[in-house]
């Protein structure tokens, strides 16, 4: 009998979801809510075995969304139980300082991972509204909480402190936490073997990029450094984020424009990077505009590509040497023009792209640069439902067979 976890990512107005296949690492299933809480617009896909099943109807609430999904699986397939479902995976933005891997969501958890909404307010809370729900729905299941920032639990203090007051640092836990670390732990992983080489002692550079954009340095699997930071805004310049950003840039605003808490919270964080500069958050229409000349569209993807580069070279002299610099994520996977300009500024240290290859679009793990490059240029699709899901696999095998009592521990 199949073995599956059905991954669950439950955002403040939207739920996407997988049943992911554990023995072939398939996607048997898929789907997606939108527009929860709106009065308009609320939408459900549900796809399998090619065939999308699409439902417009207003969606009042995540348990409402999540009911449905459900129904789904009973009525379109397939049948969860005969497809031996053995946990239900939750992606977790934060798990701060209190969750170094994934967790069995007792209420207790539940509760910390509300808790940790003050480092994660966009989507903790959804999250753990989603858990809550599915325990309901599912209570024979486990529920296993994956935490986007367990990978980076284990920076080194010099990578993860900020040189802030420390008393004030450690009364409201202000380090570095990080976050896409399920994607840069799977695609970390993938690397060495897609070369040919240890994982022991390699090196390596991986570009989550995306709408949210991430960069990571790691040695041997693990984390070295990060970009992101206390919240996922510090580091690259993404769709609405700044990225980096002097944070007297806040007190002069507070002291001119005279904005408050949250309108400064909406510019920096939905209202900045490429749709700041451009209009456009999408990176397709901002190289569409490069494409035909546009001053900003082209000021704009220089400061984007210049940001990344900087990261690198910082990773780099930090890592004292390099096998590989690794694109993943909807920009990193699909944008042969991002990874061009990268490749072109670090032309000076040895780096070669195999013109023909970083052009090609594949779905496949594959190397974009020369035989003679000083470095691997890779590219992997990321995969976090996949991980996420041997996660949860793993929870539930280390010994969580009492869970079908019905006991949630505080």
């Amino acid at each position: 009998m199949a073995k599956t976890v059905l991954v669950i990512n439950a955002g403040s107005s939207s739920i996407k979801y997988q049943l992911i296949d554990l023995e072939t690492a398939d996607s048997i299933a898929s789907g997606l809510v939108e527009a929860i809480g709106e009065p308009v617009g609320g939408h459900y896909r549900h796809e399998y075995k090619g065939e999308k099943h699409d439902l417009n109807e207003t969606v009042p609430d995540h348990r409402t969304g999540l009911k449905k999904v459900l129904d789904f699986f009973d009525e379109y397939g397939p049948n969860l139980q005969e497809a031996g479902i053995i946990a239900v995976g939750h992606r977790v933005v934060q798990g701060g300082w209190i969750f170094p891997k994934p967790a069995l969501t007792t209420k207790k958890v539940i509760q910390q991972i509300k808790d940790l909404a003050v480092l994660a307010p966009l989507h903790n809370g959804p999250e753990a509204t989603g858990i809550e729900v599915m325990k309901e729905l599912l209570p024979s299941v486990p529920q296993i909480a994956v935490f986007d920032s367990s990978f980076f639990f284990a920076l080194p203090p010099e990578a993860k402190t900020y040189a802030l007051n420390k008393d004030v640092a450690e009364r409201y836990h202000i380090q570095r936490y990080g976050a896409h670390g399920t994607s840069h732990e799977y695609v970390g992983s993938v690397v060495p073997s897609l070369l040919g080489k240890p994982a022991e002692g390699f090196k390596q550079i991986v570009l989550h990029i995306g709408n949210g954009a991430s960069a990571s340095a790691q040695v041997s699997g693990s984390p070295v450094e990060t970009s992101m930071g206390l919240t996922p805004l510090e580091g690259l310049v993404m769709g609405g984020r700044t990225g980096d950003i002097d944070p007297a840039v806040v007190f002069h605003l507070i002291r001119n424009a005279h904005m408050d808490v949250e309108e400064l919270d909406d510019l920096f964080n939905h209202k900045s990077g490429m749709t700041g500069m451009t209009g456009y958050g999408d990176l397709r229409e901002v190289d569409r505009l490069y494409e035909e000349g546009n001053a900003d569209a082209k000021l704009a993807l220089d400061v984007y590509v210049h940001r990344i580069v900087s990261y690198i070279g910082a990773y780099w002299a930090q890592l004292g040497g390099l096998d590989a610099i690794t694109f993943t994520a909807g920009v990193g996977e699909n944008d042969s023009l991002v990874r061009k300009m990268v490749a072109e500024k670090l032309a000076a240290f040895g780096v070669k792209l195999d013109n023909e290859k970083n052009e090609t679009r594949s779905k496949e793990n594959r190397v974009i640069s020369t035989p003679d490059s000083s470095v691997a240029v890779c590219v992997v699709p990321t995969n976090e439902e996949l991980a996420i899901a041997r996660k949860a696999e793993k929870i539930v095998a280390d010994g969580h067979d009492d869970y079908n009592t019905g006991l949630d521990e505080d």
